[in-house]
């Protein structure tokens, strides 16, 4: 009987890095997509009406191999964010998203080393992050830290990575779709 226990309990272990390894893939497949695109242009930012939320917008600043950083978010001029987009100024339109948005609309997402939404970091690597709305969660593994229950330590980390996910495809349907050249 002890054996049986003790072979359960060394699959869960053996099979629990797949499990996060499989949700970590969601979002580092797109960002590699988004990067290798930004990079095929010559580009570090990118924006975008957001087509699945009306009067929301997407941007995205990249530092290759070092950091993503991606917010959508609603935001009280569109005519402004219209006029910047129009004129490829999307620089801007991230400045403006991150400090600027209508308030309890914008989702940031600070993507380390630009490889995807992970779990927790490997090794000293820094956390990814994200903020949604008024809520905030660093992806340290740090759960207990925390004092939240691991199930809701991961329920946070697969809905922020749905989310990051959206907007990343948003941002590679503009890349794909719109020729781009930005200020």
């Amino acid at each position: 009987m002890v054996s049986r226990f003790a072979l359960v309990a060394l699959m869960a272990v053996a099979f629990t890095p797949c499990t996060a390894r499989a949700q970590e893939l969601k979002s580092a497949e797109l960002v590699k997509q988004l990067t290798g695109l930004l990079d095929q242009k010559k580009i570090d930012a990118i924006a975008a009406p957001d087509a699945l939320n009306p009067g929301a917008y997407v941007a995205a600043l990249y530092f290759p191999g070092t950091q993503l950083l991606v917010v959508s978010a609603k935001y009280s001029a569109p005519a402004m964010l219209t006029e910047l987009l129009a004129r490829k100024d999307y620089k801007a339109v991230y400045a403006e998203l991150t400090s600027a948005s209508v308030p309890g609309s914008k989702l940031f997402v600070n993507d380390v080393y630009a490889n995807g939404l992970a779990l927790k970091p490997s090794g000293s690597n820094p956390p990814d992050s994200i903020e949604s709305g008024a809520t905030q969660a660093t992806f340290d593994g740090a759960w207990k830290k925390a004092k939240i229950a691991e199930a809701d330590y991961i329920k946070s980390y697969n809905d922020a990575d749905a989310a990051y996910t959206r907007v990343l495809q948003a941002l590679i349907n503009q890349l794909k779709t719109a020729g781009t050249s930005s200020h």
